[in-house]
């Protein structure tokens, strides 16, 4: 861990731009990662905060062909609606860059060049999967197959998203191009790889060596498992149409695979802050006094911790990452979060249904923060957190101690007189908190920090509570008078130690209390807080609560997700083989109503029904005792299949068939005449 640093350079896992983003990303990269930004700016800290949008790579060729346009309309279209949803919300990047900028592209290629130049990379022809239909190579999300470690039958051809190991597109069983649903056949091709078995001892010493004692301990154990089983050669080049040009000679057609080019995306979004701010980039990338920070999902860690680094490495004047605190993943409703099957948050809506509640959704996500293991989110809980936590103990403190300054006070600070054991005790509490959040984010344990900033709200209540100045005024109003200073004390440490985690809260509050906020400094005299003659503004609400009504909306947008998906990936059963005219006239369909049911006796799933068919009242054994009770069924109008040769069910003549379909949540229902009028008999042709 780097002591003193003179500078911190922080990067956020950049975001596809092929959706927007949802509340899995804010919890495990972008909160915690503007918490630590913000937190390090109070300090007087210099900060550079990378981002930008991902716009390479075939998540973005998948999603054009889904949406029947470009790769850059498809980038241009997300990369607008993640742009402002993170301004929006405030997360307080110092550049949000492109990787489809000129900057990016020359930044990647000349990277790329260099390793070159030095013979860092192994040039191979290789078997690749190809699609002879579509006549192009499969880049990996563009095949899946069964996934040999754990069998999981739709594994992409880089990554089993179920036990989250990594592969080779030639590796799954069974491939299928997604693209054309045809097997891909086997076919040479030339590609650049970097060794990364070159970066295996080094690898091993940095990070469970070195970090052994800093690092989280599900980045450890991601890391060693993919040592022990021996780094080997990966490729950085793929064969796609959508990319960054392969800069050397014969690499015609060719792109950089995107977790080559991506992680390059915060080099140059640094380069292209600095150029705006009249920085030197290099400062921030290649200086021994610079602290580098990244924060990631689980999913990535791989790629900060071993590709990115041995690139670092290969190149020789870049500095290494001093941590990547990566999180596990965020699931919704118990259920994990996927783009493709809409069933997320997505925080463009979240910000248009729940507008001025920025703080009231980065306080929940970090409450529940995926920090050591997968977490769930809940509307409920939301709710909860908002209503319980937010609104009743940080917004009740702040409003008594403003509603009863002003009027007690006309708004204008008291002048305390002495301070009681109580007081004292309160302020040498309060004065310890700075310190104690400050070591909670020093070591990225921000669902920890966060609680310790409510416990300050927490011990405001409390000394209201039990101090009771709305009675003692009565009986001995000077005392009230340094009861006021100390909770107005409290009301103005809150206002700079919610500000990492509340920033549109700690706007307000400042305005409230007229006062600015404070440099984050450990020696708490230092800090400038409300003093005696000061004048504060008026009571606003911080925090108002949400309503049932409001949460069931969430909720029943999800329940309608989940019968749209159920409705999409309904298993189309494929037709049977051609039948003639003769075949099918041969079948006498008859409409009928069923007018008498009941259980078969020792058998869960069978009705015996009378039938009503026109011709004749029929008994028909019917497998649909699961999904009916024999009072629901009674006057149905039903198809019936009357010429059906009979048969004997568990002693019972069944004399016909009932024709039956399921919805695609598996619901069975009647296929029936949907017109009034149609008489029983009547013949179906």
């Amino acid at each position: 861990m780097l002591e003193n640093p003179k500078r911190y350079t922080i990067t956020a896992a950049l975001p596809y731009t092929n959706g927007p983003i949802h509340i899995g990303h804010l919890a495990g990269v972008y909160v915690p990662s503007d918490i630590y930004a913000r937190y390090l700016r109070l300090q007087g800290k210099d900060v550079a905060f990378m981002c930008g949008s991902d716009e390479h790579g075939v998540a973005i060729s998948m999603k054009a062909k889904k949406e029947g346009i470009t790769p850059q309309e498809v980038i241009d279209k997300y990369d607008g609606i993640i742009r402002k949803s993170f301004l929006d919300f405030g997360i307080s990047f110092d550049n949000y860059s492109r990787t489809s900028s000129k900057i990016h592209h020359d930044t990647a290629q000349e990277f790329f060049r260099k390793l070159y130049d030095n013979n860092d990379f192994i040039e191979e022809v290789t078997e690749q999967l190809y699609d002879a239909k579509a006549d192009q190579f499969l880049a990996d999300r563009f095949v899946v197959g069964t996934c040999p470690k754990c069998g999981n039958e739709e594994a992409y051809g880089d990554q089993c998203e179920k036990c989250g190991s990594t592969l080779n597109a030639t590796d799954l069983i069974n491939p299928k191009s997604t693209i054309t649903g045809e097997t891909p056949i086997l076919k040479s091709t030339k590609h650049w790889f970097l060794p990364l078995d070159r970066y295996q001892d080094f690898l091993q010493k940095w990070i469970l060596v070195d970090h052994a004692k800093d690092w989280k301990t599900n980045v450890l154990g991601q890391v060693k498992s993919w040592l022990d089983d021996g780094l080997k050669p990966r490729a950085v080049t793929r064969d796609l149409d959508w990319g960054i040009d392969v800069p050397v000679d014969g690499a015609e057609g060719k792109k950089l695979y995107v977790w080559f080019d991506a992680p390059i995306g915060y080099i140059s979004a640094t380069k292209e802050w600095a150029a705006r701010e009249g920085k030197n980039w290099e400062d921030y990338w290649k200086k021994d006094d610079t602290k580098l920070v990244h924060f990631i999902g689980k999913d990535n860690i791989v790629f900060h911790c071993i590709i990115f680094p041995a690139m670092l490495k290969a190149e020789g004047s870049f500095i290494l990452p001093d941590n990547v605190p990566a999180n596990e993943f965020l699931n919704l409703e118990g259920n994990k979060l996927s783009t493709s099957k809409n069933w997320a948050v997505w925080l463009h809506e979240y910000l248009q249904d729940f507008p001025d509640k920025q703080d009231s959704l980065r306080y929940a996500l970090t409450s529940n923060a995926p920090e050591t293991k997968d977490n769930d989110f809940t509307w409920k809980d939301f709710q909860a957190r908002n209503n319980n936590e937010l609104a009743s103990i940080f917004g009740n403190f702040i409003n008594r101690v403003v509603v009863l300054t002003n009027k007690y006070y006309d708004g204008i600070v008291p002048t305390p007189n002495e301070f009681s054991d109580v007081d004292n005790q309160t302020l040498a509490e309060l004065k310890a908190y700075p310190a104690v959040i400050s070591s909670s984010i020093e070591r990225y344990r921000f669902r920890e920090a966060q609680g310790e900033m409510m416990n300050v709200a927490r011990l405001g209540n409390k000394y209201l509570a039990d101090e009771e100045p709305w009675k003692m005024v009565k009986t001995d109003p000077e005392r009230v008078k340094t009861q006021m200073y100390v909770a107005l004390k409290i009301a103005s440490v809150l206002a700079t130690l919610c500000e990492p985690f509340l920033p549109f809260t700690s706007k307000k509050l400042t305005k409230i209390l007229n006062i600015e906020v404070n440099d984050w400094n450990l020696e708490f005299e230092n800090w400038n807080l409300t003093t005696a003659g000061h004048k504060i503004g008026q009571a606003e609400i911080l925090f108002s609560q949400i309503e049932d009504a409001e949460i069931q909306k969430q909720i029943d947008k999800l329940e309608a997700t989940k019968v749209a998906n159920k409705a999409e990936n309904a298993v189309i059963e494929p037709q049977k083989e051609t039948s003639t005219f003769e075949d099918f006239s041969k079948l006498d369909l008859r409409v009928g109503t069923i007018i008498e049911a009941e259980k078969m006796p020792k058998a869960n799933k069978l009705l015996v029904l009378k039938v009503d068919t026109g011709i004749d009242v029929r008994t028909i054994v019917s497998g649909i005792a699961e999904h009916f009770s024999p009072e629901e069924v009674v006057g149905k109008r039903v198809t019936v299949l009357v010429n059906l040769a009979p048969r004997a069910l568990r002693g019972v003549e069944s004399q016909g068939m009932i024709l039956m379909t399921n919805l695609p949540d598996g619901k069975l229902v009647f296929v029936n005449p949907d017109v009034d009028g149609v008489s029983n008999g009547a013949l179906i042709s």
